[in-house]
């Protein structure tokens, strides 16, 4: 199923895709026995993780209840964030992103270490040794912290902050969570995921460099903003195909990237029962997969311009289009 946030004469609503055409889940006659039938206490007509609470058998009860409501014709409106995260963790799950995306930054800001370390892969046919991640990162789970306050959704500017001039985009799939954990299995925290956006973990790349090297990571690099898909896929169209998406990246109408969620380093049930270790997590909280191989200009060499028109997209959810924004004024 996929679902939408709109403006509302009174509001705001969810919508749920019915073939071509979005119906308001306001329509639907039974929500309120749909709520109690699957001990959701939300508002499943405005509250988007209240409908990701419903689950794999909550979601085909609801998409019965629309099918009754009749062809609703489609309708110019004000799409929405489809929900304001609790908190954003952002992982690192490609080995491939990490390699590539250090030898495009070496190729870009240090040219001179570049050729050095090309040279050296020339010479042993690998991919030189400090492209490689952290030896942690192949023991357990690495994320960072990210603004959940600074998020943007399709059609929305992207902020070009006055002090990078290497502004970055990075295609990523998030999860959100619908249930609370603490010290989950594997098993159960994968349970526990809602639904899926596509992620744009914007960064500011020539920042970023010497914020991760002061041992506290990104902060000006990564905080300014960050845009998710107004479409939330739930978690039974995604998970069964999560090893299989296909995503791609456009500028200004020109595919410049394809990529494949293919090689996660752990599955998300890993990852989230990695972060709920000793931590109580909870509904809302939002958690990306990091960069899909080739998902960003560090790695294909496409860098953004201002009045960029950007389209990031994975297939079996949609597409999150945004423009660049004019740089801030010095």
């Amino acid at each position: 199923m996929k679902l939408r946030r709109v403006r509302t004469n009174d509001g705001s609503g969810i919508e749920a895709l019915h073939f071509k055409n979005w119906v308001c889940l306001c329509d639907v006659a039974r929500l309120n026995d749909l709520a109690g039938d699957f001990s959701v206490e939300g508002d499943l007509a405005r509250d988007m993780i209240a409908v990701l609470q419903l689950g794999k058998e909550g979601w085909a009860a609801l998409e019965t209840e629309i099918a009754n409501v009749g062809d609703t014709a489609p309708e110019d409106k004000e799409v929405l964030l489809p929900f304001a995260p609790a908190s954003f963790r952002d992982f690192m799950l490609y080995e491939d992103h990490v390699i590539n995306a250090t030898r495009g930054y070496l190729k870009k800001f240090v040219p001179g270490t570049y050729r050095f370390a090309t040279i050296v892969e020339k010479i042993t046919g690998k991919p030189f040794k400090k492209f490689r991640p952290h030896p942690l990162w192949y023991r357990r789970p690495i994320y960072y912290f990210g603004n959940h306050m600074n998020f943007l959704t399709d059609g929305d500017p992207i902020r070009w902050p006055a002090y990078t001039d290497a502004l970055d985009y990075e295609l990523e799939l998030g999860a959100v969570l619908a249930h609370p954990l603490d010290n989950a299995t594997p098993e159960a925290a994968e349970l526990a995921i809602g639904g899926f956006v596509v992620l744009n973990d914007v960064s500011a790349r020539d920042m970023q460099r010497d914020e991760m090297a002061s041992g506290f990571g990104p902060q000006k690099a990564k905080h300014f903003t960050n845009a998710m898909s107004s479409i939330v896929a739930t978690a039974d169209e995604i998970l069964p195909e999560i090893n299989n998406l296909e995503g791609s990246v456009s500028i200004n109408g020109e595919t410049v990237a394809d990529c494949s969620s293919a090689h996660m380093r752990y599955s998300m049930g890993e990852v989230l029962a990695a972060a709920s270790m000793g931590e109580q997590l909870h509904p809302g909280e939002l958690f990306g997969t990091g960069t899909l191989p080739g998902g960003s200009g560090m790695e294909n060499g496409h860098w953004l311009e201002p009045g960029d028109r950007l389209e990031l997209r994975i297939n079996r959810i949609g597409t999150l289009s945004n423009t660049i924004a004019q740089k801030d004024p010095e």
